[in-house]
């Protein structure tokens, strides 16, 4: 869960790529490389302003380009063991898709 003021101190996080995010999506991904389940449950995000809770999801399609996508996070952050996870879950997805 992460909690912001409003949407756009979250939008801010967003663009500024928090690492935070990504660390939650690589999580997420990684735990259900061998999920059968279409949407997964990523983060949540509170918004005090709004009194409201909005749940992240993704879709198992879009779990190769969130690896993809998010790898370079980890490189700059230092995180290489967790690199080497993502590189893995990267080649197991385009395994599959070959299938």
């Amino acid at each position: 869960t992460i909690i912001v003021k409003n949407q756009s101190e979250f939008k801010n996080l967003v663009d500024l790529k928090d690492f935070r995010i990504s660390k939650a999506i690589v999580e997420t991904i990684l735990k259900n490389l061998y999920t059968t389940r279409r949407f997964i449950h990523i983060l949540t995000i509170e918004v005090t302003e709004d009194h409201a809770a909005y749940d992240i999801t993704i879709d198992r399609e879009d779990f190769l380009e969130g690896l993809e996508t998010n790898l370079p996070h980890y490189e700059k952050n230092e995180c290489y063991e967790d690199c080497q996870k993502i590189v893995k879950g990267i080649k197991f997805l385009k395994k599959i898709e070959q299938k």
